[in-house]
Parts: structure tokens; sequence; C-alpha cells
């Protein structure tokens, strides 16, 4: 069965140009071209996985994002953005964004990210049901609802953040270079850079409550990558 994914995007030229690539990638499409309708787009067609542009009229793409997070809907969210800022795509990270693409961007790449994402979050072989939940610290992680828990307190994570967690968890004390970590959990086709990993670093340790300056859990090697306490 085809992957089914939602485009939000309201720029017409971008929504016919995507609809049309990713249905000749034979994916089921479906479009939606104002923030304030894209959750109900959302919850009428259950898509896999949603492409979501920043800028919307009505919501805009961070505030959908953090509403579907809230919600605790598990698709993969790749964000759309005009702009090139640092900010911006750390903002997304934090919000629950599992990747994103500045515009303009190229097909091969967004296809790439698209179809990592899919692999990474789709169903396992043989219906293989989700690990069960796991510790690192005093932070208890649960792969069937995607969220971490540290007493009553209780946080969301994206499927890349769960993967590094799971990667991490079992191989304790072992160092992954960058460039693993990207290509284990992002996919050998990726093209960004290694300042993605290091944003979601940041973001796991803050759910870890790991303090940033001396972090106890997820480690930096320096000059190589990071490895989890031991």
């Amino acid at each position: 069965m085809s992957a089914k994914i939602l485009i939000v995007e309201d720029d017409p030229h971008i929504l016919l140009g995507l609809e049309e690539l990713l249905r000749g990638e034979a994916f089921e499409v479906f479009v939606c071209n104002r923030g304030d309708a894209a959750l109900a787009a959302v919850n009428r067609h259950r898509p896999d996985l949603i492409v979501l542009d920043v800028m919307l009229p009505g919501v805009s793409g961070f505030e959908i994002c953090k509403q579907l997070r809230a919600a605790k809907n598990p698709a993969p969210v790749l964000m759309l953005t005009a702009k090139a800022q640092e900010i911006d795509k750390v903002i997304g990270l934090e919000i629950g964004a599992d990747d994103y693409v500045t515009k303009p961007f190229g097909v091969r790449e967004l296809l790439a990210r698209i179809n990592a994402l899919l692999r990474r979050t789709g169903p396992k072989p043989g219906g293989a049901s989700p690990a069960e939940p796991f510790k690192i610290g005093p932070a208890v992680i649960d792969p069937k609802t995607f969220q971490i828990h540290r007493g009553v307190w209780v946080a969301e994570l994206t499927a890349r953040e769960l993967a590094l967690l799971q990667l991490f968890h079992a191989h304790p004390g072992e160092v992954f270079s960058r460039d693993r970590l990207l290509n284990e959990v992002w996919g050998i086709n990726y093209f960004g850079t290694t300042r993605t990993l290091d944003q979601v670093i940041v973001q796991l340790r803050k759910k870890l409550g790991d303090t940033a300056g001396e972090p106890r859990y997820l480690l930096t090697v320096h000059g190589v990558g990071y490895k989890m306490a031991g």
C-alpha cells in the first residue's frame, strides 16, 4: 500500500508541483492550502507523513506542528521554509518537526528526505511490535507513545529523537561519529549538515534533564561525535 502524504502549502505553483511530483512517485497525495484547515485535513486523511510550510494563512506551520504533537500525532513532519536563518530551524526541531527543507529545494533532496522519514517511521517487516519502554538516567522512554517521562513531567519525541535514543541505549559507551548517526537515523541519502544532528542532541538533552554545560547521559566526544554514558 502506498504511503499517504499530506501537503500543506499556500503557494499554488509549489503545491501543484509537489502534488504532481509525489503522485509520480506513487504516493497517495492529499493537499491543503490553509493553515487553519490543516488539522482537519490531518484528521480526515490520516497521513503517514506531512509536508508542512511554515508561512501559511490562518495558522503558521509552527503552530500546526505544536498542535499535532500535543495531540500525540506521530506522523513525521517535514517542514518547508523560505527562511534560511538557523533560529527557524531550531524552533522547528524544538516543537517536534522531524526534518526541514529550505526553499528553493532540489527535487532529489526532497524525495530523499521524505523516503528516509518513511523508512524510519513506517511499519516494520513482519508487523513487529514497538520496543518496550527503556530508561536513560531518570527518564523513561516509551516507543509506543513517542513520549519521555521524568516523574510526572512528560514530553513528546519526534521519530528521529526516538531513533537516536534507541540507538544510544542499545550501545552504551560506544562512540558514534556524526556521519554514522546521520546515516543510521536520517538515511544514507541525507543531504544536510551535521548541524542538524547537533540541534537534535541539544533538544534531547533538555528532555532527558541533562545539563547543557555538563551533560551526564548524552556525551560529546570532541572531534568525533557522541556516546551515551556507559
